[in-house]
């Protein structure tokens, strides 16, 4: 099994993803890139809600690939959230919302490029996903959710409130007996002595990475190269690195993500279990009988959104799901494009609340909140949104059909 995992190209693929990112995030800390761009934002983001916006806003930014977002998000707002005083799990629910919801949302990510794919073996293309992405309604209500907590518009419940409580009794940040036994990717302590330096360093390789993905039809394995070569010339020209400190940490980020990549390889694991007994199959052709043409919509979501919580397949899913619904929904006379979102609603759902998801993985990796931990703190308002979807899709399925 554990051989099957390591030669299958999904996963060879997202381990090249994590080791460039890992590589990628490095160079930002060792250069200062980070401790500049954090010192810029720190002007503005000088109060809990202010740094929260703008955790919120990073989000956004990093929209090309969920684990560029979890990471770069992570790293680089880390210290501001920890200068105003905010509680570790907070961060982990702003990370944890922004990754999966914003990369579904833009059709130009490594998510919609595959969901793309997988569509036009169904006679379906680009201008199908754009028409989807209004009726996307977990992801944009997760979005404008993330958002109203940052505003505090919308109460803080659950262990995020009693976080806060904890900490404003002069508490920590993040409770230290939580934090072990995960792949935290924690390099602090490692970089002593980094000065600040230009925020153009962080910024330029990011502006890079995503001109270059969209310029080589969304392969972000040339955009992650452009992006490290990028950082090549802008710290040796300034002197920042030389070559053989360059090469060193970029070899340190690489190494560091590996405990990560064994984690994730063994989600993988369970992924492959499930479908290897045909799991995800058996769920969704078990709703395939009479189903009402108004409720379809609703119940691909539901049923996209649960599979993906108990079995972790969020690509794997989308691949299984999109042949069975988009006939399903033609043969009904519903808009295709109302199905698509709901299966991509679906998966949304389940990188973001399955337990042991790459997505959670990695933002417990960049945030040191362990991922039990991090469901905990997000079930309130992750939950509270896949109802408010749901109900979205009823209604959109009622007046649509």
């Amino acid at each position: 099994m554990a051989y099957g995992v390591l030669s299958n190209e999904s996963y060879q693929f997202l381990l090249i993803l994590l080791l460039g990112f890992g590589a990628i995030i490095k160079l930002f800390e060792k250069s200062g890139a980070l401790l500049g761009f954090s010192d810029i934002l720190s002007r503005f983001a000088n109060t809990r809600k202010k740094a929260m916006v703008a955790t919120w806003i990073m989000g956004i930014i990093m929209f090309v690939d969920d684990y560029l977002n979890v990471l770069a998000v992570s790293f680089s707002m880390k210290e501001i959230t920890d200068r105003n005083r905010i509680p570790r799990e907070h961060l982990a629910y702003g990370v944890n919302s922004m990754g999966a919801s914003i990369c579904v949302l833009i059709p130009f990510t490594s998510w919609s490029a595959f969901a793309i794919g997988t569509m036009t073996e169904q006679g379906l293309g680009f201008s199908d996903y754009v028409k989807a992405i209004l009726y996307m309604f977990f992801p944009i209500i997760a979005i404008i959710v993330c958002l109203l907590v940052a505003l505090g518009v919308i109460p803080k419940v659950g262990l995020i409130k009693k976080a806060y409580e904890r900490v404003d009794a002069g508490g920590p940040l993040l409770v230290e007996e939580e934090s072990g036994g995960l792949p935290t990717m924690n390099m602090e302590g490692n970089n002593e002595g980094v000065q600040p330096s230009s925020p153009l360093n962080f910024m330029i390789p990011i502006v890079v990475l995503i001109a270059v993905m969209l310029l080589c039809n969304g392969s972000l394995v040339h955009g992650i190269i452009a992006a490290i070569l990028s950082q090549l010339v802008l710290y040796t020209a300034q002197k920042i690195m030389t070559l053989s400190e360059f090469t060193n940490t970029l070899l340190e980020g690489v190494t560091g993500m590996a405990s990560l990549a064994f984690v994730i390889c063994f989600a993988y694991i369970v992924g492959v279990a499930n479908d290897a007994m045909g799991f995800s199959n058996f769920v969704i052709n078990g709703f395939n009988g009479a189903i009402p043409p108004s409720l379809l919509p609703a119940i691909a979501f539901l049923v996209v959104a649960g599979v993906s919580f108990a079995a972790a397949s969020f690509w794997i899913l989308i691949v299984i799901s999109v042949p069975i619904f988009i006939p399903l929904a033609i043969n009904m006379g519903i808009e295709p494009s109302i199905v698509v979102a709901a299966i991509m609603s679906g998966v949304a759902f389940g990188s973001k609340f399955c337990f042991y998801s790459d997505a959670v993985f990695m933002t417990s990796a960049g945030t040191g909140v362990p991922n039990i931990t991090q469901i905990k703190a997000v079930a309130p308002y992750v939950l509270g949104s896949a109802v408010l979807a749901a109900i979205a899709f009823v209604i959109v399925g009622v007046i649509r059909v």
